[in-house]
């Protein structure tokens, strides 16, 4: 099976590219031009599809375990083939810096997809159980709906290991970033995917993302988003009581105790602060240090921000982009004039555009916040944009109440002079992931959250499991 260039902006439905009715267009947030059009999908593009998975499914999770994890093989290999071409689309259509798009936007999907597909021959498909034989079966045709600020590796963090469980899967992308899914359906395609297997339906939440997530044929939806659109994923996928994992939002705190490397808590942190211009999920966000260092931490931090070039995605040079879109630039606009109304202290940055970059872009000027009080809005609510809440704490018992003291539980770090330390306060955070003094991403640990940031798990053994039902056959 072959797919013509035609999937990149069309739908993609039992192997085939499908127009439709009405466009959505990709905006370049870098200038405001259109790049491209996509179909508006709803209800009807929405059926199609998943009738075309439920078609495919007997066939497909009857598919030997390794022809399964050849498959995502073979896509990983395509995806490896397009590299440089899915990096500048990415830049294109949601303006992360190239150079980042290279590195982390592809970087991530191939390292997901493989260390999946790795854990198939050895994973524990059926046990014994006394006179029981319990055995872990596909959960049925996916609905999965996917954001903007990581268009590829969010996709693929879901499809690879729903196709390796035996899955069949319906796409709705993000109508903000749209043109990499598109991709993925052509070399999935040529990857030799059955039709029907994977199938992409373009359109917005509200329409094609409703119309997936309550459909009867849909066993399960698999989403990444804000709390917002996850509540109501939740509340429209109760109608058929079907399985919901969800991955939320964060407010992620940065720890940093009396004892730690300032130099490396203050540059890691604020990395992973800006990374992708602030939106991610994960974002450290809050910088928790003890009142004594709180000014010297501020300076370091103001000193290192200076390092974030920002500009054009396309220059390699570039370490922060625009924002995805003009909204998105216009919401972080409003956090950031909402802090300054709170009382917090401007370090760097503040209302405004950067110099020197176009008009028409969506850019807004890296921020750091001094004297961030725990019951600010700008200490509460996810902002999604390169803007950091430094927050002085008084003892750590204090600290780990403020890093608790959100909605959110999805990610967090911990700073400290020894590696003992920093494991003591990070079993303290409610969170689902914690890094302690750096330590880096593994793509084979489960990722997910506590509270308002979400349900279920993703990446390696525990990411697979969402995509299994448990049968328990008595002997």
């Amino acid at each position: 099976m072959t797919a013509s260039t035609d999937t990149l902006t069309q739908h993609w439905i039992d192997g085939e590219a499908v127009g439709g009715s009405g466009s959505i267009a990709v905006v370049n947030p870098a200038t405001g031009a259109t790049i491209a059009e996509v179909p508006r999908g709803g209800s009807v593009e929405i059926d199609a599809a998943v009738l075309a998975a439920r078609h495919a499914f007997p066939a497909w999770s009857a598919t030997p375990v390794a022809d399964r994890a050849a498959a995502v093989l073979r896509i990983r290999e395509g995806l490896k083939a397009r590299h440089e071409e899915l990096a500048q689309s990415i830049t294109a259509e949601m303006g992360s810096p190239i150079t980042f798009a290279r590195t982390v936007q592809l970087g991530m999907p191939m390292a997901t997809s493989k260390g999946v597909a790795g854990l198939a021959e050895d994973f524990a498909w059926s046990e014994e159980i006394g006179n029981s034989l319990v055995v872990r079966e596909p959960v049925g045709v996916v609905g999965a709906i996917t954001p903007w600020n990581y268009p590829l590796h969010q996709v693929v963090a879901k499809l690879a290991p729903a196709l390796v469980a035996g899955c069949t899967v319906v796409l709705k992308p993000s109508e903000v970033a749209p043109l990499t899914a598109g991709a993925l359906a052509a070399i999935s395609a040529e990857a030799g995917q059955p039709a029907g297997v994977f199938n992409v339906v373009h359109g917005t939440g509200p329409e094609a993302g409703e119309a997936l997530a309550a459909h009867p044929g849909v066993d399960m939806v698999s989403f990444t988003g804000s709390v917002a659109a996850g509540r109501r994923v939740q509340e429209v996928a109760a109608g058929t009581v079907k399985r919901v994992a969800l991955e939320l939002g964060g407010k992620s705190a940065n720890i940093v105790l009396d004892d730690a490397d300032l130099a490396k808590a203050v540059k890691v942190g604020l990395g992973n602060c800006f990374i992708n211009g602030g939106q991610t999920c994960t974002a450290w966000t809050r910088l928790l240090v003890p009142e004594s260092l709180h000014d010297e931490v501020v300076e370091m931090a103001v000193s290192a921000a200076a390092k974030y070039t920002v500009g054009d995605p396309t220059d390699d040079a570039t370490r922060i982009g625009p924002m995805s879109s003009a909204t998105q630039r216009d919401r972080v606009a409003s956090y950031i004039a909402r802090g300054v109304e709170e009382g917090a202290e401007l370090a760097v940055g503040g209302p405004g555009a950067p110099e020197g970059v176009p008009s028409d872009g969506a850019y807004v000027r890296p921020t750091i916040f001094s004297g961030v009080r725990p019951d600010m809005v700008i200490a509460q609510e996810e902002i999604f944009g390169p803007v950091l809440s430094v927050m002085p704490y008084g003892d750590v018992d204090e600290a780990v109440e403020i890093a608790n003291a959100t909605i959110y539980g999805l990610a967090g770090a911990v700073f400290a002079g020894s590696q003992e330390r920093g494991i003591e306060v990070a079993r303290r955070m409610r969170t689902g992931q914690v890094d302690v003094n750096g330590g880096a991403f593994n793509p084979l640990a489960p990722f997910g959250g506590y509270k308002q940031s979400g349900t279920g798990r993703e990446l390696g053994r525990y990411g697979l499991e969402e995509f299994l039902e448990i049968k328990s056959i008595q002997l």
